[in-house]
């Protein structure tokens, strides 16, 4: 009876424990990740190559990363909720310079939910610091200038 109980509670526990590593995985290696926690800043894009709004607004991501997300010690990944080849396709026309996971869980509606996400919509972002348990989110299309204002504004939430 103290087995059945013990496993009866880490089923619980598993279910109530939001997507993490089993749920994404690196595209295309599809090698399970997890987000940093000790990232000092981090910018989480929800995507999908269907969404031209998302499609519009990765270059623009991605030049920010490049000459400045680096620099910053930001840890930025973007998201698909979409399949494989399709992501395949896409970032063969469209390189990016941050990693792209894939999200392989089977409730995309709920995951995205749990990073604020109420609706569902795409293109979805979060710039949250882990540290102070700080974010904002930032919904539509996003630029360098937007990204660079967000995160102003979540440092100057975590300094109060």
């Amino acid at each position: 009876m103290k087995i059945s109980a013990l496993a009866l509670t880490a089923a619980l526990f598993a279910a109530a424990l939001p997507a993490q590593a089993a749920d994404f995985t690196l595209h295309p290696s599809q090698k399970p990740q997890q987000l940093n926690d000790k990232a000092p800043v981090q910018v989480i894009n929800f995507w999908a190559t269907w969404c031209g709004p998302c499609r519009k607004e990765m270059p623009a991501m991605s030049r920010w990363y490049a000459q400045k997300g680096k620099r910053q010690n930001v840890q930025m990944v973007g998201i698909a909720v979409d399949e494989t080849a399709n992501i395949s396709k896409f970032l063969q026309s469209t390189p990016v310079s941050y990693p792209i996971w894939r999200y392989t869980g089977n409730n995309s509606r709920n995951m995205m939910k749990e990073f604020g996400n109420q609706v569902g919509v795409l293109p979805y972002t979060v710039v949250r610091i882990p540290a102070c348990q700080q974010q904002q989110a930032l919904v539509g299309e996003v630029d360098g200038a937007k990204l660079d204002a967000a995160i102003a504004a979540v440092k100057a939430k975590c300094s109060r």
